[in-house]
Parts: C-alpha cells; structure tokens; sequence
C-alpha cells in the first residue's frame, strides 16, 4: 500500500484538489488579525471575515472571495512559507514544517467534523467583523492556542 499524497508530496507538488483537500476548515486564517504598528506582532481575534459561513466554518463564497474581500490572502505553497500568521495548527504550515497531519485530520481519521468536535476550529466561537466597530476591534483579541492574549 502506498503513502498518502501529502506524506510523499511537497506542497508545490499537490494538485489543486489535493491542495484544496489538505485545508482542515479550522477557519482561524479568516480570523481578523492585528498588527502591532511598532513590534509587527500579529493579534488574533474572536472576529471572522464577514464572508465566514460561522456554523460550517466555511467561506461562503470561496471562489469570488478576493474579489469581494480585497485583503483577503490567498493561501499558496509560497505563501504559506512566508506568512507569519499562519497559526501553528494549520495543516498547510505543520505539512511546510514538516509535522506531518494530526490525528483529527479529515485525511487521517476521515472524519471533517472531527476538527470542530475536539475543538481545534474557531466554530462557535467568534462573531462577524461587521458586528464590531473598527475602534473596538482591539478587546476581541484572543491567543487561540490557549494562553493569555
């Protein structure tokens, strides 16, 4: 039996649909992020793109979604490299870094409500930008990964 793609293959290597199935749907890179202007520190926040389906942890419209959110990145092999941001757990960054998928991998476990069920996704837990004001954005920091902000 053969290694699984993403065991075998660098992230250049995948094809789309590979590369669009290693996405775990954790959701946390349509978080809202904050640039400190003096230390460039990035800040998480428990707000989501407006475009985030929040129940599926899922863009709602994923194919026009740079063209409706300018900011918007666009993750790539390249990109994911050079993106400071990406959070620790993303499934892109751990494959880049070489840590290989966690057990609560779709691809692993074959389940994709694993992610959301053992708590390594942002459902349930974060509003729309749209509903805070630009000046208040800053109280909805958080640290994802369990310390304190």
């Amino acid at each position: 039996m053969s290694e699984p793609f993403w065991k075998t293959k660098a992230l250049t290597e995948m094809t789309p649909q590979e590369w669009e199935s290693v996405c775990d749907g954790c959701a946390k890179c349509c978080l809202l992020k904050l640039e400190d202007e003096d230390s460039g520190d990035i800040a998480y926040t428990r707000l989501h793109c407006r475009l985030l389906d929040a129940d599926l942890c899922r863009c709602a419209d994923y194919e026009n979604r740079k063209a409706r959110v300018p900011d918007c990145v666009i993750l790539t092999p390249k990109s994911v490299s050079e993106i400071k941001w990406m959070p620790k757990s993303c499934a892109y960054r751990r494959l880049h870094e070489g840590r290989g998928l966690p057990d609560w991998h779709h691809l692993v476990c074959g389940d994709r409500s694993r992610i959301h069920e053992e708590g390594h996704s942002i459902m349930g837990q974060t509003v729309s930008e749209d509903t805070v004001f630009e000046e208040d954005q800053i109280d909805w920091i958080i640290d994802w990964d369990g310390n304190p902000p």
